[in-house]
């Protein structure tokens, strides 16, 4: 007499059989899939900073140190700036650690011509330029405390940045006729300062 298969025995058996048939479906699918692909590239970037630069000529001297001056005294010299960065700027002059006594420089004149020619310790050659060559004609007292930053700043030159350019500043200092006898033993000082900044 045949043994008799349970019910229960007989829907386990036909769930099996093809649960394990499609597991090993599926690994066969996955074992012989293939992707096809394509990427395309930009070249690595780079990127870099230009420059500011001044130089001079001076060889960190004073452009003066006059002594034992009277009404009436004068002197002149020039320097030479120089622009080396690459960017395009604009350069303003502007003055530094004013001080005095007896009230001098009020009555020191400064003036100030942007030109060519010349240099440092000689302005021999030197040529005002013939648009906006007088930069500054007044007291060192007005010019130390009107002009004392690079906002304030006097000037009008603005290099390119393509190539080094240079500009010749001739500067001279006059002590008026009318000081006073309350000036004498008296002093004057101030820095002077080129400054770039990219436009």
């Amino acid at each position: 007499m045949p043994r008799s298969i349970p019910l229960t025995a007989k829907i386990i058996a036909g769930v099996g059989i093809p649960v394990a048939l499609v597991a090993s479906g599926l690994v066969v699918s996955t074992a012989s899939y293939s992707a096809f692909s394509a990427t395309t590239a930009n070249p690595t970037s780079n990127w870099s900073t230009g420059t500011v630069s001044l130089t001079d000529d001076d060889a960190n001297t004073a452009l003066f140190t006059a002594t034992n001056l009277k009404p009436g005294s004068t002197g002149t010299n020039c320097i030479t700036v120089t622009s080396n960065g690459s960017l395009a700027s604009a350069v303003k002059l502007y003055g530094t650690a004013p001080s005095t006594t007896n009230a001098l420089s009020s009555y020191v004149t400064l003036t100030v011509l942007q030109g060519t020619g010349g240099g440092f310790g000689s302005c021999s050659g030197f040529t005002p330029l013939s648009t906006n060559g007088t930069l500054y004609s007044g007291t060192l007292a007005a010019f130390g405390s009107g002009s004392s930053n690079y906002a304030t700043g006097i000037g009008t030159w603005t290099p390119t940045g393509a190539t080094p350019e240079s500009r010749v500043y001739q500067v001279t200092y006059t002590v008026a006729s009318s000081t006073p006898n309350t000036a004498q033993a008296g002093s004057a000082a101030l820095g002077l300062t080129w400054e770039a900044q990219n436009s």
